[in-house]
């Protein structure tokens, strides 16, 4: 089991670096991403049928279509409106405080989201404004390092909360959706998050460890909202995993599970607050 999960995992940070070095490849790899959680989020939604897994990603991807039309990305994938764009990840920030209230009333809030036609559109509100952020945050100048901070932050939160939850986690986070995630998880995984923040900062960025901080912090709490999202639902399917590619790993949305979560919050920061990295 471990040397599954080891082997996929370097597969897996292979293929994404090699995609990450071309604005189109990197596309490919998103959109590819993206239409595997959608089949996969189409499953748990209850479809079963082939047809109807397909028809639930077309339609997604129309949704993405005329999201990016509406933040004014052109054929190149560039060309996008800052202005534009900082409604579109508002909007779905304001998404993930309803996501919030839904995993804080399980499984009462269940009476709200549990039919499949609600948990579907629930997968549009997490997989549409993931891929518009990735895309327009690789098509900045210094994107390739934008996109390798976002996934480093969310990585490090994700890891320092399994080992300090794994030690040290008594209170329970959310025992109804995630029974093994607890409060000392979560501050091991943001304490993991303000180090690499440190460290980047002094490294790389003197003059924007501030801002680093500023920007890791965020993001480093609402990916693990990402995670239990994704575990609440799941646990509503009654399935450990949300498909089975990736031996040891589970599916594609067990793995970038709190990215989506993260994408707005990132992508917002770095918008409105100004936060670049051209130093690099």
């Amino acid at each position: 089991m471990l040397k599954e999960r080891v082997t996929s995992a370097i597969i897996m940070a292979l293929v994404f670096i090699a995609a990450l070095f071309s604005k189109v490849g990197f596309m490919i790899f998103v959109t590819l991403g993206t239409a595997v959680a959608a089949w996969e989020w189409a499953a748990l939604a209850g479809l079963t049928r082939r047809h109807r897994k397909f028809s639930y990603v077309c339609f997604l991807f129309v949704v993405v279509s005329l999201c990016a039309v509406l933040v004014g990305m052109d054929d190149n994938l560039e060309g996008i409106a800052h202005s534009k764009l900082s409604y579109f990840v508002v909007i779905a920030m304001a998404w993930w405080l309803v996501a919030l209230a839904m995993v804080k009333g399980y499984p009462a809030s269940t009476s709200f989201w549990g039919r499949p036609w609600t948990i579907l559109l629930i997968g549009v509100f997490v997989l549409v404004p993931t891929w518009i952020g990735l895309i327009f945050l690789r098509s900045q100048e210094y994107g390739i390092w934008l996109i390798l901070l976002l996934v480093s932050i969310v990585a490090s939160a994700d890891i320092g909360a399994y080992f300090v939850g794994r030690k040290f986690g008594k209170t329970r986070l959310a025992e109804t959706v995630s029974p093994a995630k607890s409060w000392e998880g979560v501050f091991g995984g943001l304490a993991a998050a303000i180090l690499l923040a440190l460290i980047v900062g002094q490294l790389w960025l003197p003059d924007q460890r501030f801002s680093l901080l500023l920007l890791a912090i965020p993001t480093a709490c609402i990916s693990v909202l990402g995670d239990l999202l994704e575990s609440m639902v799941k646990r509503h399917r009654g399935v450990k995993d949300s498909g089975l590619l990736f031996p040891g790993h589970g599916g594609v949305l067990d793995r970038v599970d709190g990215i989506t979560a993260a994408v707005p919050v990132f992508t917002l920061m770095i918008l409105v607050l100004g936060i670049g990295i051209s130093a690099l």
